[in-house]
């Protein structure tokens, strides 16, 4: 990887005149790094090798109370990947991952990828038909899971109706120290499936079985090109689709979000509360993590009680996460008793960083929160807000080394508007997808020239600092008017009351679409609909304010803890077509 280039901010003749042609970020660099450092394209199982040798006898991962060394995890992987090749994994061969996260995971990740495979990433919350659609879509035929019932029993039903050829089993026990082992086995044996007992033993595996031989797999002849992952997006606008991610992709994000922060202390770590089969965590816990000799704390399900407990136990000192996780730490009644001090950078992603959260998270850990942003279709990272200096109010920063970023036009993304203009907001760069797997129409449609298209509106300033305004299917057309959710969430978080709000629109007789606003109050507050909507009339104008606010002692999100407005969009779609017609106003 190239190393960091001394440039400060200070900007050469060729660096300001790459600004005036197009760069404006260069303006406002970082001191330290170079925005045009070459990056080499290399494989991700190549990577993970490297830093086995580098850092062998160093702990690799934590979890439940055992810790595995470098070498330990890679003998695992190496033995893991030769029985995986002998079970037909080859170039081409795509292994589905249904694990949370744990050291199989990490194993196995490497394994799939040595053996020359492609790995699917599976949601373990997904229902039958989510996971039946996914298996086909992408030509899963071998799934990883765990003995805990809660993921084989769904392996085994895709394996007794034919969706699914063939499963690879782990066992949950084996992850645990000795004692801790004991008594899941005495005391909790209700949550461990009866894999030998099943219908379709014949198609299972057991990971001790595949284990047993010497390690010694064939190495395969791959190129960086060749695709590494198929990450599913989504889905909260449409069909999922699974964004190829290539071996160069992957390792030129860590290789970006390595430059942005160089190496920490000897002793870093980093927890993984996010899932590692979301491609946040996976690149910035798991791969970022390995490249920089880590240890990681991996946490299957975020508990906060239980998160608080392992920092102020483990001390950690990189820790990425989602803005609802920050907020939920500051606002816990007895933060106080928690030692969270061992932080020194964490990351928020996936929505909106409110100021006041990353300021309240800062002054509580004394360490630096920045947010970032990135997609599926780019490894994710794309841009991310600077170490060195307190960021811009709302942006999501500056774009990484070696990604650039264009804001095209809604009505024709041919053409680039100017700076401070709201367009869509379009990425190049060699972390950037080759296309969706088997969708040559949709591939096509989400770029224009070299350029991805996000869907996502947003404007960049004169200093290259990028603004979101909001998800393009998202925007609300009320009587021919664009109205921006995410502007009236923004207008309601100012209201002392809210916790978390969501945004959607809504059928409306007069105007086509009406905003509606989902509310959940902090404990203990008390708010009324008159009193938000009188609070909003000077903030937002007449045709934004919502058509109807309900409240709602929780709001659905996402895996990772980013809110979801699928789910109500839906359920509100329904109620209305039961009732017959759209909301008429009030107003």
């Amino acid at each position: 990887m190239a190393p960091i280039a001394k440039s400060g901010r200070v900007q050469s003749k060729a660096s300001s005149r790459r600004a005036a042609e197009g760069h404006p970020w260069l303006v406002a660099y970082p001191n330290g790094i170079d925005w045009g450092m070459s990056f080499k394209p290399a494989l991700l199982s190549s990577m993970f090798d490297e830093a086995v040798s580098a850092h062998g006898p160093r702990p690799c991962t934590y979890f439940m109370g055992r810790r595995l060394t470098y070498a330990e995890i890679g003998a695992l992987s190496d033995r893991a990947a030769k029985g995986l090749q002998a079970l037909g994994v080859r170039e081409g061969v795509k292994v589905g991952l249904f694990l949370p996260n744990t050291p199989t995971f990490v194993v196995f990740y490497f394994a799939v990828l040595k053996a020359g495979g492609t790995v699917v990433n599976f949601n373990p919350l997904y229902s039958l038909e989510e996971l039946a659609f996914q298996i086909r879509d992408s030509e899963t035929r071998l799934m990883v899971t765990l003995d805990l019932a809660a993921t084989f029993e769904k392996v085994e039903a895709l394996l007794q109706s034919g969706v699914l050829d063939k499963a690879v089993v782990a066992s949950f026990a084996a992850l645990l120290p000795p004692i801790k082992s004991v008594g899941l086995k005495l005391m909790r044996r209700a949550t461990l499936a009866q894999v030998g007992a099943s219908k379709v033993k014949d198609k299972i595996v057991l990971e001790r079985e595949l284990l047993a031989n010497d390690g010694r797999y064939e190495r395969p002849a791959l190129t960086p090109d060749a695709v590494a992952v198929l990450q599913y997006t989504g889905g909260t606008t449409g069909t999922p689709k699974g964004a190829m991610l290539t071996h160069a992709n992957l390792s030129i994000n860590v290789a970006q979000v390595r430059a942005w922060r160089p190496q920490g202390p000897q002793n870093d770590r980093v927890i993984g509360i996010l899932p590692l089969f979301h491609v946040f965590a996976m690149t910035t816990v798991m791969n970022f993590g390995v490249s920089q000799g880590m240890e990681i704390i991996l946490v299957p399900r975020f508990e906060l009680i239980d998160t608080l407990k392992l920092i102020s136990k483990l001390r950690p000192t990189m820790m990425p996460g989602v803005p609802t996780i920050f907020h939920a730490i500051m606002r816990h009644p007895h933060i106080k008793n928690f030692d969270l001090t061992s932080l020194e950078f964490c990351i928020s992603g996936g929505a909106a960083l409110p100021i006041e959260v990353k300021r309240g998270f800062e002054a509580l850990c004394a360490c630096r929160l920045v947010e970032g942003y990135g997609l599926s279709e780019t490894s994710p990272v794309v841009t991310c807000n600077p170490l060195d200096r307190e960021p811009k109010e709302g942006s999501i920063g500056l774009p990484l080394p070696g990604t650039e970023l264009s804001i095209r036009s809604l009505a024709d993304p041919e053409v680039e508007i100017p700076r401070g203009e709201r367009g869509e907001i379009c990425i190049a760069g060699p972390q950037v997808m080759p296309g969706y797997w088997n969708q040559k129409e949709e591939t096509e449609a989400c770029f224009v020239g070299r350029f991805f298209r996000t869907g996502d509106v947003g404007y960049m300033d004169e200093e290259g600092f990028v603004f979101i305004v909001d998800r393009i299917k998202d925007m609300i057309n009320a009587s021919g008017f664009k109205v921006y959710p995410r502007r009236i969430e923004d207008a309601l978080y100012d209201h002392g009351a809210v916790a978390e709000v969501t945004v959607v629109g809504i059928p409306d007789a007069y105007r086509g679409e009406a905003p509606k606003a989902f509310v959940k109050l902090k404990e203990g507050a008390t708010a009324t609909e008159a009193e938000l909507l009188a609070f909003l009339a000077t903030k937002l104008s007449k045709i934004e304010v919502p058509a109807e606010i309900e409240f709602r002692d929780i709001l659905p999100k996402t895996m990772i803890g980013k809110l979801s407005k699928k789910e109500l969009r839906t359920e509100h779609h329904g109620r209305a077509k039961l009732h017959g017609k759209g909301h008429h106003p009030s107003r």
